[in-house]
């Protein structure tokens, strides 16, 4: 069947956690592809005062989400910016060292190891999700030394994957995403979105693929990549006259930020293979409807996720791998807002409530 199964892998990998100003729940599943290409973080506490989680969709292979889900939180943290409490600037250039770190030999190696050489002998290897474990965050002190090598002057991946992140500190939300992996807040019910689908075919970003000495053909970069922003693909990153962000195609992230109030109840991140069969208003409504009832969040992630399984490859949607993590917040938080207010944000991007429905890949 192609990039398909003749049945859908349902196994789930689920998690839940906590601590005094918050508890998550988050579940994975393959269902209909041949391969699992998502990833995640979810790290409660990432230092005492600020939490950090991650959704990281991959295509064209899986290893490139499998290392941001790896070592993008450690460089928000490893990032003078984070130490100065400037939290934006941090993750924007753990976003670009993402990419970078990828290329030359130790790159190579790192993605060698992650691309799990053993899925040839068993499906269920392919089928196994990887994700840091909180105590795992800090492990590994490395300052990334360069390494001699027969790939030395490897360029980096073709592959590359989405990546939507939200940190969490007092009363601040700082919300990170490039590519089509959403973000969105349930504000006294109402969804509100914390990033944008990076679709060639908007006009911030086709201008960039254009100028960059690239094209769009039927909604795809350069004919191939349906995301205008994503970490890995570093084919269309090959501008050397160009800095990071104004190439073809690019690592920068958006980022919103924005200050909690009481009234905010949750928020999710989930991959596209989730808000192609739901919409963010629907999901916040699902979820607000699953929590009167059930309190372990894992439970109320499964739930979606059995609900976006499509029972047949025929119509494409909810045949997509699937991730996602909710979290919710233990008490009110003590802040200017008002209820009802729209969430405050940031200038550099725009909360939405309930955009239009994005572009089928």
């Amino acid at each position: 069947m192609g990039i398909y199964l003749s049945t859908p892998k349902t196994e789930k990998f689920s998690e839940d956690g906590e601590n005094d100003r918050l508890r998550f729940g988050l579940s994975s599943m393959q269902g209909w592809r041949a391969t699992m290409e998502d990833a995640h973080a979810a790290i409660p506490n990432l230092d005492n005062s600020t939490s950090f989680f991650g959704v990281y969709d991959g295509h064209g292979g899986k290893v490139v989400a499998k290392f941001c889900a790896k070592y993008l939180h450690q460089q928000v943290l490893k990032h003078e910016a984070y130490l100065a409490g400037d939290i934006g600037t941090s993750v924007q250039k753990a976003f670009f060292r993402m990419d970078e770190m990828m290329r030359g030999q130790r790159g190579w190696r790192e993605l060698a190891v992650l691309g799990d050489k053993l899925n040839k002998f068993s499906g269920m290897i392919e089928g196994l999700i990887w994700s840091p474990r909180g105590g795992d965050k800090n492990d590994q002190v490395d300052d990334w030394a360069s390494e001699e090598g027969p790939h030395s002057d490897f360029s980096g991946p073709t592959s590359g994957s989405t990546a939507c992140v939200a940190i969490i500190r007092e009363n601040q939300l700082v919300v990170a995403n490039a590519g089509d992996s959403r973000c969105v807040i349930s504000r006294n019910g109402q969804a509100y979105n914390l990033s944008r689908d990076h679709k060639p075919d908007l006009e911030v970003e086709r201008d960039r693929i254009l100028k960059a000495g690239g094209f769009i053909h039927a909604g795809r970069v350069n004919g191939s990549l349906n995301l205008a922003r994503a970490i890995g693909d570093m084919e269309f990153k090959q501008n050397k006259f160009l800095p990071a962000e104004k190439q073809i195609v690019t690592a920068d992230p958006d980022i919103n930020i924005v200050e909690l109030c009481d009234d905010d109840e949750f928020v999710v991140l989930a991959c596209d293979g989730i808000w192609d069969c739901m919409s963010s208003q629907q999901l916040v409504d699902f979820i607000r409807e699953q929590l009167k009832s059930e309190s372990k969040l894992s439970l109320v992630c499964e739930k979606v996720l059995d609900r976006c399984l499509a029972p047949s490859t025929a119509g494409g949607e909810g045949c997509d791998n699937m991730t996602m993590i909710l979290v919710q917040f233990k008490k009110p938080i003590q802040s200017g807002a008002t209820s009802g207010d729209k969430p405050s944000t940031s200038e550099e991007a725009q909360v939405e409530s309930e955009p239009a429905e994005t572009e089928q890949p």
